[in-house]
């Protein structure tokens, strides 16, 4: 299938998914996973109307944005080193990963220089698993109550990755539990910050997401297909 079917494909499950729980579908973003795919990608993509696109590597999404330009909105949606930040700052509408003070102070330094609000998700590891990036639930009020403080920075909501082998019924159970938690902590009324976004579901596990009350879901294989890892990296050569 082309990318013009996977995509009218993808539209029509978060459709599907969003009328089973009773929500408008309108209110669902799709961002198009594009990492390591090449920009021409992006730029077929563009032609079907979508616009909003997510980038795990700095450098790569600096990259293509540097390339394609144009009404693109990146997302930087991969684990961020407070020393990458620099790369993405002029380019990100919105930070995903956000996981710590520490990382938060360098984007408000970074947003500073160049009199930028910028807008990110509180990453929370919602499965608890070890190999997961993200505070932990009992510790994400705090560290949003904390990164309100930094006025270039905007807290719009939280983001979380799921269990990969986790079923239909565990995955909405999960992501049920994110977001409970922003309830919570939209119930705190925290000044300079909001629970309107919810970041939560990939390819595997889209539709459990929207069903929970995901806003914003992160879709890679079935809008580009799946990743040939034997090939190089279509992006490697970027400087770090």
């Amino acid at each position: 299938m082309s990318i013009s079917d996977n995509l009218k494909s993808v539209s029509q499950r978060i459709t599907d998914a969003a009328l089973r729980a009773g929500r408008d579908p309108s209110h669902i973003k799709l961002i198009a996973v594009s990492k390591t795919r090449p920009a021409d990608y992006v730029t077929e993509a563009m032609k079907y109307g979508q616009l909003d696109f997510g980038e795990n590597r700095p450098q790569e999404l600096a990259a293509k944005a540097e390339q394609i330009g144009g009404s693109v909105r990146w997302h930087q949606i991969g684990q961020l080193q407070k020393n990458k930040v620099r790369h993405i700052i002029s380019y990100a509408a919105l930070i995903h990963s956000v996981d710590s003070l520490s990382l938060a102070e360098e984007i408000e330094k970074r947003a500073a220089a160049i009199d930028k609000v910028q807008d990110i998700l509180i990453q929370v590891n919602i499965s608890g698993e070890e190999s997961k990036s993200g505070a932990s639930p009992s510790e994400t009020a705090r560290l949003c109550r904390d990164i309100a403080k930094l006025p270039h920075v905007h807290i719009c909501g939280l983001m979380t990755i799921s269990v990969k082998d986790y079923d239909y019924d565990q995955n909405k159970r999960l992501f049920s539990a994110l977001a409970s938690l922003a309830s919570e902590i939209e119930a705190e009324k925290i000044d300079n910050v909001s629970m309107k976004e919810l970041s939560m579901g990939m390819t595997h596990d889209f539709e459990a997401a929207v069903e929970a009350g995901a806003t914003i879901v992160r879709v890679g294989e079935a809008i580009f297909g799946e990743r040939d890892y034997s090939l190089n990296n279509p992006m490697q050569n970027i400087n770090q």
